[in-house]
């Protein structure tokens, strides 16, 4: 028995299949250089849309993805319309509006179309923080009509919050979610409960090897499919192939009483946690189209039992470290390469180091602040193995400051400048020693504190808080710190 795909309405204007179907693996399939005919390929596309699966999420670097999915739009100009999701993953740098504009303009000339439906936003290092910038511009060119509904992708719960609160109108955020991943259920998915933003959800099968062929079978060795590869370091991060084998096995057990495909259960899982609008699953097109076992994903639901049966498989395993995206921004990176060699050639830093003419050797930051010229300081500031960082408020650009009325969103934005500055001194978060916090409101206290344990919390650096009368403007929250290299495993200059 199968049923129509369900739908769900991530925004007033945008009705989404619930079952998207993934282009990353047209990036795959072209990896040798030779591109997949457009043509043939949009009649895959076809397949899927007229099976009832009309949503396809793609990206700039899926390869030829856009393209493909452009004709398949030009075969579609009544209100019956695919709709379109795809990502804009720029390297760090500057995000003017000429910039933002033409990398948005990009993927309306690949499409082939005068409107995205669902643009989505990644970036790289959130040290760098013209993100904001970038989010605001596609703001104002969504106001134009060029995109129907914002999202990201990759984001944690403390940056989505932080664009959040600084008025960026998200409607999703993309990230891995899984039976083995299961980042997203906590304090990510409570968040977009807050706010009514939707988790789109991928990585659900882990690259097919959430899925009966794999039941039972010996630990892959050799893999080249990049999907695999990376989802084998998702495997490996949570306790290894045992533990996967502990989750098949249950998954299959509640797969056998509904009468579907493992793949189903792993991929119902995930579809039915609150936050989630739309899981996606890839398809390798003109090699291997799932269309009919998808179709089964909405002729059952989960049971009491049936969940209670994964949660003691889950117990056998270990929670991803960190919060979704971290896999893409810190060690160790659970990409297909290990590393981010498949995306960028180097991470660029937001701020130069520059000498200090009366001190020989030391150097200092300054991030372009009006107030660091009125009131002559700089950032940051290093001599010999010690660096000084100045008292640090939420400040984008030369003067605007972010996310007011909220002191969390406040605490993150200010701990990435922080973290900026010590990372063009040659310095990271590994290396402060002191941090000094000012608030205005104690009943700020909890929430800044969990922001700041979000950096700190294996580091522990020593730390005053202090309630003070005011600060000035709309900052609820004022940081300083101090790092030492003493003993350190950066590389001091």
């Amino acid at each position: 028995m199968t049923a129509a795909p369900l739908r769900h309405a991530i925004s007033s204007e945008l009705e989404i299949s619930r079952l998207v179907t993934g282009l990353w693996q047209v990036a795959d399939i072209e990896k040798t250089g030779d591109l997949l005919d457009p043509d043939k390929a949009a009649d895959h596309l076809e397949t899927y849309f007229n099976a009832g699966f009309s949503t396809f999420d793609m990206a700039d670097h899926y390869g030829s993805a856009e393209l493909i999915a452009g004709r398949l739009l030009t075969r579609h100009q009544d209100a019956r319309k695919p709709q379109i999701c795809t990502k804009w993953c720029p390297e760090p740098g500057p995000m003017t509006p000429e910039i933002v504009r033409a990398g948005v303009q990009e993927r309306l000339d690949r499409l082939g179309t005068d409107c995205i439906d669902l643009l989505q936003f990644h970036w790289w290092s959130f040290e760098h923080p013209a993100w904001l910038d970038a989010l605001h511009e596609m703001t104002r060119l969504r106001e134009e009509g060029l995109i129907k509904a914002l999202g990201v992708t990759n984001f944690d719960a403390a940056h989505l919050r932080l664009a959040l609160a600084d008025g960026i109108p998200l409607a999703t955020n993309q990230v891995s979610f899984s039976m083995v991943d299961r980042r997203a259920l906590g304090q990510l998915s409570d968040l977009c409960a807050s706010f009514n933003v939707s988790l789109l959800a991928y990585g659900t099968l882990c690259g097919g090897f959430l899925s009966d062929r794999w039941l039972g079978q010996p630990e892959p060795l050799d893999l080249t499919d990049w999907s695999k590869m990376k989802y084998k370091r998702f495997i490996d991060a949570t306790g290894g192939w045992a533990g996967f084998q502990n989750i098949l096995e249950a998954a299959s057990e509640v797969a056998t009483k509904h009468q579907v495909s493992l793949a189903n259960v792993a991929t119902r899982w995930v579809l039915e946690q609150a936050a989630v609008a739309g899981v996606i699953v890839g398809a390798r097109l003109g090699e291997s189209e799932h269309i009919t076992d998808n179709a089964k994903l909405f002729s059952f639901a989960l049971e009491t039992e049936d969940r209670e049966r994964l949660d003691q498989a889950f117990k056998t395993t270990h929670e991803v470290p960190g919060d979704c995206g971290d896999e893409y921004r810190r060690p160790p990176f659970l990409t297909a390469s290990g590393d981010l060699s498949h995306h960028l050639a180097e991470m660029p830093l937001a701020h130069s180091a520059v000498p200090v003419d009366h001190r020989p050797g030391a150097t200092r930051v300054l991030t372009g602040s009006d107030w660091e010229e009125i009131a002559g300081y700089c950032r940051a500031h290093r001599i010999g193995d010690r660096i000084l960082v100045s008292g640090t408020t939420a400040v984008a650009g030369l003067s605007r400051a972010v996310a007011p009325g909220d002191a969390a969103a406040q605490t993150t934005y200010i701990l990435d400048k922080i973290l900026a500055a010590l990372s063009a001194l040659g310095a990271s978060a590994q290396d402060v020693v002191r941090t000094r916090i000012y608030i205005v409101d104690e009943d700020d206290v909890l929430d800044i504190s969990k922001a700041h344990g979000r950096v700190f919390s294996d580091i522990k650096p020593a730390n005053t808080l202090v309630v003070v009368a005011g600060l000035i403007g709309d900052h609820r929250v004022e940081i300083e710190a101090e790092a030492s290299l003493v003993g350190s495993s950066a590389v001091s200059d």
